[in-house]
């Protein structure tokens, strides 16, 4: 996630994180929408969002470094 957003949800909502940075959220990317956790990478400075394969595969998300998949997150 962008650097600037993670920030933004750090410093608004650090207080629900669990253990290792974890987060519960609720994502939807196309039309699936599901209930994961996001996690903080201290090395990166940014949440990751892991998808599914299963999702990655119903949404034809091919998955490579910097490439932008449009995500909503309910926190």
């Amino acid at each position: 996630m962008p650097k600037e957003l993670a920030k933004e949800i750090r410093a608004n909502f650090k207080w629900r994180e669990e253990g290792w940075g974890q987060m519960k959220v609720t994502v939807k990317i196309g039309t699936r929408e599901w209930k994961t956790s996001i996690w903080f990478d201290t090395k990166h400075d940014t949440y990751l969002l892991p998808v599914k394969a299963a999702i990655r595969k119903k949404e034809k998300i091919e998955m490579e470094v910097g490439k932008e998949v449009k995500t909503t997150i309910w926190i």
